[in-house]
C-alpha cells in the first residue's frame, strides 16, 4: 500500500469536550481532496475520556489511528506522532483547531515547494489574530524576542501550534528532540537551522481560545528556563558538531 501524502498529528491532553467537533471537520476536509492522508491522534496522560473518544473515532474512521502514551507534555506527544506517522509531509494540529484547517493546503505542494519545514505564523504578512486579549498578544510577542535573541534569529512567531515537516526533516530532528513540554518546538526549530533545513513561515488566521491549556505566567518562566537549555546543549554541542 502507497505511503500516505500527508500526516496529521494531534496531541491532546484531556481534550474531550474539543476534541469531538475537531476530528468531525478533519475528516469532512480529507473526505475532499484528492490526496491519501492520516491522522494520528497521540494521547498522553489525560484524567478525562479523551483516550476513548479518539479510539471510538478511530475505529469509525480508518484514516484515523489512535495512540496512548503515559507520561505527559506536548513535546513526547508531538515527537511520538511525527515518529510514528508514515506521511510525506507531516503536520503538526492543535486539538482546538484555532486555525481553520482548510490552510493546511498552504503548507505543502502544490502550493508551498521547495520547503523542509513551514511553520503557522500569527505575524507573517496576511496573518490574522481574532480575538486575542491584548495583554496575550504582548506577553507573547515578549517571549518571541527572548526566543530570537536565544535561539531562532528571523521568525517571528514559533509558539503557534501548527507546524509541517517533510519526512526527512521529521526523521531526523525529531529522535534528536529532548524537551518534553511547550518548548519542543523551539529545540527541533533550532535544530533545523542547526542542520540547515529550510524554514518558511506561512500567513494564518488564528483565533483565540480563552480555553488554551498555556498558563502564561508559569509556563513562560518554564519556557525560559528551556531557551536557556538549548543554548546551553547547543554550547556543549551535545545536538552534534
Amino acid at each position: 500500500m502507497n505511503k500516505p501524502f500527508l500526516s496529521i498529528i494531534i496531541p491532546a491532553y484531556n481534550e474531550e469536550t474539543r476534541l469531538p467537533g475537531s476530528l468531525e471537520k478533519i475528516a469532512g476536509f480529507l473526505a475532499r481532496q484528492a490526496y491519501r492522508a492520516e491522522v494520528l491522534i497521540v494521547e498522553n496522560g489525560s484524567s478525562d475520556r479523551t483516550y476513548a473518544i479518539a479510539q471510538d473515532f478511530a475505529q469509525k474512521n480508518p484514516l484515523f489511528r489512535a495512540l496512548h502514551i503515559e507520561e505527559r507534555g506536548k513535546g513526547i506527544a508531538v515527537k511520538t506522532g511525527m515518529l510514528a506517522a508514515q506521511g510525506e509531509y507531516r503536520f503538526i494540529c492543535d486539538a482546538d483547531l484555532s486555525m481553520p484547517i482548510e490552510e493546511v493546503n498552504h503548507f505543502i505542494p502544490p502550493i508551498l515547494e521547495n520547503c523542509d519545514i513551514a511553520i503557522g505564523s500569527r505575524e507573517a504578512p496576511g496573518a490574522q489574530r481574532i480575538g486575542e486579549p491584548a495583554y496575550r498578544h504582548f506577553i507573547g510577542r515578549v517571549f518571541n524576542s527572548f526566543v530570537k535573541f536565544m535561539a531562532l534569529p528571523g521568525l517571528q512567531d514559533t509558539q503557534c501550534g501548527f507546524k509541517c515537516f517533510s519526512a526527512k526533516a521529521a526523521a531526523h530532528l525529531f529522535p534528536l528532540q529532548t524537551i518534553e513540554g511547550w518548548t519542543f518546538d523551539v529545540e527541533v526549530l533550532f535544530l533545523a537551522k542547526h542542520f540547515g533545513y529550510t524554514i518558511r513561515e506561512v500567513p494564518i488566521h488564528w483565533h483565540f481560545d480563552a480555553h488554551s491549556k498555556v498558563r502564561f505566567l508559569r509556563d513562560s518562566l518554564h519556557m525560559a528556563g528551556d531557551l536557556i537549555r538549548i543554548r546551553w546543549k547547543a554550547i556543549r554541542k551535545e545536538y552534534g558538531a
